[in-house]
């Protein structure tokens, strides 16, 4: 059986993309990483996608009219390229409920938090300030609204005396890198699926806990 294909949107620097794209070098992994696509034409990660070449596509959010029409060229490129799941790693743009809708159970993100604490931006100065003592990232399925979809996995993370936003979110990135690759895995093998408006996982998989640190599979 064909590996699955996988497309990553981003804004920025693409480093879970990066992570991504090293996992599915491995002969084993049962997804090949088939296209990146940019809503900014600068973006860094586009640069990092080609060195490892993949397609490359940029449809920048400014060049339409309504979000609607922003991901309609979205979709197109996507069923051109005959995508199978979409993974977010940084991508600055709050997709629709139809969207999300359309690829339901196929679109996944990563959030620097334990979700559904702190969802949104500017999360590591939040938790700082907030004086929490564990945080952490999240995978989970999108849905309409922002950072809220049902959870695939999570990697916990201490916060220890000292820190301060960049030294929480360095530690927290760590994590990303290896989870995203794993609840991908998890996705594509059948291992976690979304039923209704929770996630299931086969016996083996439930038994690890669900990914929660360290995300050995």
């Amino acid at each position: 059986m064909a590996n699955a294909r996988v497309a990553i949107l981003i804004s920025g620097r693409g480093t879970n993309m990066q992570a991504l794209i090293d996992a599915a070098r491995d002969p084993d992994y049962p997804a090949e990483i088939a296209l990146v696509i940019s809503n900014r034409p600068k973006a860094a990660g586009l640069d990092k996608a080609g060195e490892a070449g993949i397609q490359r596509e940029i449809i920048n959010h400014q060049d339409f009219e309504t979000r609607e029409d922003f991901e309609a060229a979205l979709n197109d490129a996507l069923k051109t390229a005959k995508i199978d799941y979409i993974c977010l790693a940084g991508f600055m743009r709050v997709l629709t409920g139809g969207f999300a809708s359309d690829w339901r159970g196929r679109l996944i993100n990563i959030h620097p938090s334990l979700l559904p604490s702190f969802e949104g931006l500017h999360v590591h100065e939040r938790m700082i300030e907030a004086g929490v003592k564990l945080a952490g990232c999240t995978v989970h399925f999108v849905s309409a609204e922002v950072d809220s979809g049902p959870i695939i996995g999570q990697a916990a993370v201490p916060v220890l005396p000292g820190d301060n936003a960049e030294k929480l979110a360095a530690r927290i990135l760590e994590q990303e890198h290896r989870l995203y690759p794993a609840c991908l895995r998890l996705l594509v093998e059948g291992k976690a699926r979304l039923t209704g408006a929770t996630v299931s996982y086969d016996d083996s998989v439930a038994a690890k806990g669900a990914l929660i640190n360290p995300p050995v599979l």
